[in-house]
C-alpha cells in the first residue's frame, strides 16, 4: 500500500504543477497581448461594412493608391467605429507607399510630421490622412528609416517604415489593429480586435508598461477611448498608468492641449475628469487645481468642475458650440483665487492690480503643462474679468456690460459658480436674470430701483480744483 500511495502523491504534485504552470503562461498572456501570427480575415458577406459608410474622399484616396501599384487599407478608428455601428469622424488610410510616393500621385497632398511623417490629403475642409506602415526599431536598414528614443523610452522620431504585420504590432490598442482592404473588401484582424470589441475591452498591444513609455499620451487614449465607447480597461492595460503617469511631463505642451481638447470635448468630459482623477493623471495637466480638489474633496471645487463638465457634455451631444475658453477659465478659476488672495495679503497689492497679477502667473505656470493658445486665454481673461463687474450695475453699466461679447459665457459661469454651493453670488445671479429677460422699460426701472449704493460717481469736472484754490475776491 506504501509505494501505491508514494504514486499517488508523486502523480498529485506533477498535475498541481502542471496546473500552476499553465495558469503562469495564462498570466503571462492576459498581461502582454500580441499579434497574431497570421490575421483573421473577416469577409464582406460577415462584417457588414459598406463602402457608402465610407467618406467619398477616403475612397478616392484608397482608389489611386490602389490604381498605382501599392497596398491601401482602411485602418483603426474608423473601421472599429463602423463595427460598433457609430459613424466616424476621420478615416484614415495606411499603405506601403513612402510619404514622398504618395506626395507624387496627389497634388493636393502635403507633408506634415516630425515624430512620424504623415501626408495629408486636402479636400476642401476634409483631409485624409494617409500613413505609411510601420516598422520595427531595430529594422533601420535604409536610410531614410530614422527612429530616436529618450532616455525615458518615449520615441521622438518613429520613421521606420515596414510592412502590413509590422504595423499592426506598432499599433497601440486591439481594437485599432483593424484594416479595412479595398483591395477584396475584407477586414483584417491582427490582434483580436473584434472580440476585444464584443468583449467591451481596451487593451494594449505589447508589454503595457513598455507601450506606455514610447507614447505616455496613450496613458490618455486609454481613458478616452474606455468613456467613448463605453468599454473597460483591462487590468494588465490599467495597472501601470499610476505609476507611469509622471511621464507626461515629458509630453511637449502643445500636444497635451489637443488631447485635453479630445478628452473634453467628445461628449464625454464628465466622466473623463473623474478618469484622469483616479489614475492620477490630471495633476499633469493641471497641478494647481489638482493640488486644491485633494485639499478639499467633495468641496465647491470638485462640484464646480463636475458640473461644468456635466454641462459641457450636455451641449456637446445636442449639437451646440462650447468654448474652450470658457472650459480653461473653470479649469483655472480656483488656482487664481487663491493666487490673488496670496498677493493681496503678501505682497499687499489691491484688489485690482492682485487679480491682473495673478491672471498672468496663473496662465503662465500651466502654459508649462498644457500650452492654451493665446485666443482662449484671452477669452478667459474676459470671463474672469466680467465676473468683478456684475455687481456694478449703476446707470448705463448694467446695458453695456450685457453688450460685451463675453459676457453670456461669464453670466454663465456666474450661475454654474452659484449651482456649485456659493451662496453669496445667488441675489446677484437672480438680478441679472431678471435683467435679462425684461424689456428695455422693465429694465431701466430694475436699474433705478438699485438706489444710490450702485449709482456710478459722477466725475469731477476739470479746473475745479484750480477753482476752489483761488484767493476769494479774486475775479474768474
Amino acid at each position: 500500500m506504501q509505494p501505491r500511495r508514494a504514486i499517488i502523491i508523486s502523480k498529485l504534485f506533477h498535475f498541481c504543477r502542471q496546473a500552476l504552470s499553465a495558469k503562469e503562461h495564462i498570466d503571462a498572456h492576459s498581461a502582454t497581448v500580441g499579434t497574431l501570427d497570421e490575421p483573421v480575415i473577416i469577409p464582406r458577406s460577415e462584417h457588414g461594412i459598406s463602402r457608402s459608410q465610407f467618406s467619398p474622399n477616403a475612397l478616392k484616396v484608397l482608389y489611386r493608391l490602389k490604381d498605382g501599384g501599392f497596398e491601401a487599407y482602411l485602418v483603426g478608428g474608423c473601421v472599429r467605429d463602423l463595427l460598433l455601428g457609430l459613424q466616424p469622424k476621420d478615416f484614415d488610410v495606411v499603405t506601403n507607399a513612402t510619404p514622398e510616393q504618395v506626395k507624387k500621385l496627389f497634388r493636393n497632398c502635403r507633408l506634415i510630421g516630425r515624430r512620424f511623417r504623415l501626408a495629408h490629403i486636402v479636400f476642401g475642409r476634409e483631409i485624409i490622412e494617409v500613413a505609411t506602415m510601420r516598422g520595427h526599431h531595430e529594422a533601420q536598414d535604409s536610410k531614410n528609416n530614422v527612429s530616436q528614443s529618450s532616455e525615458h523610452g518615449q520615441l521622438l522620431r518613429d520613421n521606420v517604415y515596414g510592412t502590413i504585420d509590422e504595423d499592426a504590432e506598432r499599433r497601440d490598442f486591439t481594437i485599432n489593429a483593424l484594416y479595412y482592404s479595398i483591395k477584396d473588401f475584407c477586414i483584417y484582424d491582427y490582434a483580436n480586435g473584434v472580440a476585444a470589441i464584443k468583449g467591451r475591452r481596451i487593451e494594449l498591444i505589447g508589454d503595457p508598461e513598455t507601450r506606455y513609455r514610447e507614447d505616455p499620451v496613450r496613458m490618455l487614449r486609454a481613458i478616452r477611448f474606455a468613456t467613448k465607447l463605453d468599454m473597460s480597461i483591462s487590468s494588465a492595460t490599467a495597472k501601470p498608468i499610476t505609476e507611469l503617469a509622471d511621464l507626461l511631463a515629458h509630453i511637449p505642451p502643445a500636444r497635451l492641449f489637443e488631447e485635453c481638447l479630445k478628452l473634453f470635448l467628445g461628449g464625454k468630459a464628465e466622466a473623463n475628469f473623474h478618469a484622469l482623477r483616479q489614475y492620477g493623471l490630471f495633476k499633469y495637466l493641471f497641478p494647481a487645481l489638482d493640488k486644491l480638489l485633494d485639499a478639499n474633496p467633495g468641496g465647491q471645487e470638485e462640484r464646480f468642475i463636475a458640473q461644468m463638465f456635466a454641462n459641457t457634455d450636455v451641449r456637446i451631444n445636442g449639437d451646440k458650440k462650447v468654448t474652450p475658453a470658457f472650459i480653461f477659465a473653470a479649469l483655472l478659476w480656483f488656482p487664481l483665487l487663491e493666487r490673488c488672495q496670496l498677493l493681496m495679503q503678501r505682497d499687499q497689492l489691491p484688489h485690482f492690480e492682485a487679480l491682473a497679477a495673478a491672471m498672468n502667473q496663473i496662465l503662465s505656470e500651466n502654459a508649462q503643462h498644457v500650452a492654451v493658445p493665446k485666443r482662449f486665454t484671452l477669452g478667459a481673461r474676459d470671463i474672469w474679468h466680467i465676473q468683478h463687474r456684475f455687481d456694478k450695475r449703476g446707470g448705463q453699466r448694467a446695458y453695456c456690460l450685457s453688450q460685451q461679447p463675453r459676457f453670456k459665457a461669464a453670466y454663465d459661469f456666474m450661475l454654474l459658480l452659484v449651482d456649485s454651493g456659493q451662496e453669496d453670488l445667488k441675489e446677484l445671479a437672480d438680478w441679472w436674470s431678471a435683467y435679462l429677460n425684461a424689456d428695455v422699460n422693465g429694465q431701466k426701472m430694475m436699474v433705478k430701483a438699485l438706489g444710490g449704493n450702485n449709482r456710478p460717481r459722477r466725475r469731477r469736472r476739470s479746473g475745479g480744483s484750480r477753482n476752489r484754490n483761488k484767493p476769494k475776491g479774486e475775479s474768474q
